[in-house]
């Protein structure tokens, strides 16, 4: 419960860090469909982080930016140790030996064993990367729907679909005040 507090969280999480460059988190970004309240953007980042990250056991902290600029976005941080029941952090890896074909462990020639570590969770498998994306996209389109909102997400590349079309580059905050004040930038230019 205290991490309900942020700080709190992300102290905890610098603290179990032994190496000065261990991976502390990590952060996924989204789009938030401009069709929805406040409200409804809400309930679906907390319903996406809910079903793909808490019910996993990771810890979650988010936070929706909108400056009312038409670009509502949230940003999602993750622990990438679990949380065990008695509240304590777990380990991201563990030691494992190699293994010959009877089973054994394999000397390593100095005294012990050959061994390598493994994950103890798939969390930072890059394969969640699309896992994650289509449900961003799934939860997105079912809000939308319950709003009333006929307009469709898809995660999927204009090449994976099929569509012969090439995508915009993102512009980002500067460029695009930039653009707005009619000053021609490069990534505006590839745009165009």
């Amino acid at each position: 419960p205290e991490f309900a507090d942020r700080s709190i969280l992300w102290n905890s999480v610098e603290q179990i860090e032994k190496a000065r460059d261990s991976q502390l988190a990590r952060e996924i970004e989204a789009a938030l469909p401009r069709e929805l309240s406040g409200e409804q953007q809400l309930a679906l980042v907390r319903a996406y982080v809910k079903d793909n990250f808490v019910d996993k056991g990771m810890c979650a902290d988010f936070a929706i930016h909108d400056k009312g600029t038409g670009n509502p976005h949230v940003h999602i941080m993750l622990t990438l140790r679990p949380l065990k029941e008695n509240g304590q952090w777990g380990a991201k890896c563990r030691k494992a030996y190699d293994l010959d074909e009877n089973g054994q462990r394999i000397p390593d020639g100095k005294g012990g064993w050959k061994n390598h570590r493994e994950d103890t969770t798939n969390w930072n498998d890059k394969g969640n990367v699309e896992i994650w994306r289509a449900a961003w996209a799934a939860c997105t389109n079912r809000a939308l729907e319950a709003a009333g909102h006929p307009a469709l997400v898809d995660h999927r590349s204009y090449k994976r679909r099929g569509i012969d079309k090439i995508p915009s580059v993102h512009l980002g905050p500067a460029a695009s005040q930039m653009e707005k004040r009619g000053i021609r930038t490069d990534k505006g230019e590839v745009n165009r």
